[in-house]
């Protein structure tokens, strides 16, 4: 094996993001995973890039937002490298609105969103056309944002990890010791071992559960409705999903819970009913305890370091958490948000 300045523990979305990243400027980066890319909970089916509400805006919001402005230009450089699809686009998202008193308070977003989204992006609120791919709304309204994005998280992978060897970057199963700056990208299981080290519940495991069917809608916009994503992929599937289980025995059996979750799907769009299910997939997401990713220095371990705890919102951060992750790691320069460090989950 070739020498490595940074080794990175994990081939899911965080790892192989902040390897990739750390290869753009210059660094040998070697990725170890005893599985394969994508092998836990980046390896499911939905892909959904949304946003948090335009309002009370605060750091997780801010990176969040940059990190999805950041999406486009990231995915297209990727897929350019690897000659895959991730399946990125940036086709918004529609959501219905119950009431008046929803339809005012999406209003009031409609307005904040100007300034926080900084002409970026819109959150609009309009008329329900009634069409097909529209959600049953009472009121009669829905929220329209064109900051959402859509991408298949298994493709995803697979092109971040066919530009990583383009490029000379190494991805083995093998065990090997770690070179150099090791940053760890262990999912749920590396949050439970950080726990047990140093003597704290810093995260857990959340299982999820979620389905792909057949149905090309391919240019139209995510929905979502009844608290569940309906989204479109760019091959002609479209993911559906989740659930939040934090008991489960089973990691990757799915049950009568995923049945209710597309039984809500197509309730809030009945063209779903005539889709057939293709997969049904469960894995376990890694939540840190103060739910925003965790980044940083591994406390007492120098040269390592921490980023991990992706949750529901791992693809939509890991341009940004690559980003961050560099700059530490490569450059020591800590431009990591309050509430996002290791610390912050002591």
């Amino acid at each position: 094996m070739a020498i490595a300045d940074v080794t990175v523990m994990g081939a899911g979305i965080f790892g192989l993001s902040v390897a990739w990243t750390c290869l753009r400027r210059g660094a040998r980066v070697r990725v170890i995973d005893a599985y394969r890319p994508g092998a836990g909970a980046s390896g499911g089916t939905v892909g959904a890039l949304a946003p948090h509400t335009p309002e009370n805006w605060n750091a997780k919001k801010a990176f969040q937002f940059e990190s999805l402005i950041m999406a486009e230009a990231f995915w297209a450089e990727v897929d350019a490298v690897s000659g895959r699809s991730s399946g990125y686009g940036r086709t918004g998202r529609l959501q219905p609105l119950a009431d008046a008193e929803a339809v005012s308070l999406a209003r009031a977003r409609e307005v904040s969103a100007r300034d926080l989204w900084q002409g970026r992006a819109e959150w609009r609120v309009i008329a329900a056309s009634g069409d097909r791919w529209a959600p049953d709304a009472a009121s009669g309204y829905l929220v329209h944002d064109t900051l959402t994005a859509r991408l298949h998280p298994r493709q995803a992978v697979e092109s971040l990890a066919a530009a990583l060897a383009a490029r000379g970057g190494e991805i083995t199963h093998e065990p090997a010791p770690p070179q150099g700056a090791v940053v760890w990208a262990t999912g749920y299981r590396g949050l439970l071992d950080l726990a047990r080290e140093l003597g704290a519940p810093v995260g857990t495991g959340v299982k999820g559960q979620s389905a792909l069917l057949a149905l090309d809608a391919r240019d139209l916009p995510q929905i979502f409705a009844n608290g569940i994503h309906i989204v479109p992929h760019a091959d002609g599937t479209i993911g559906i999903g989740s659930t939040t289980e934090r008991e489960f025995d089973r990691a990757e059996a799915t049950d009568a819970q995923l049945d209710a979750v597309i039984a809500k799907a197509e309730a809030a769009l009945p063209v779903l009913r005539h889709a057939k299910v293709i997969e049904r997939w469960a894995g376990v997401r890694p939540r840190a305890r103060s739910r925003a990713p965790m980044l940083g220095g591994w406390p007492g371990r120098p040269g390592h370091f921490i980023a991990n705890g992706g949750f529901k919102i791992g693809f939509g951060m890991a341009p940004k958490v690559a980003e961050v992750m560099a700059d530490l790691v490569l450059d020591g320069r800590d431009a990591i948000p309050a509430g996002f460090r290791v610390e912050d989950n002591l």
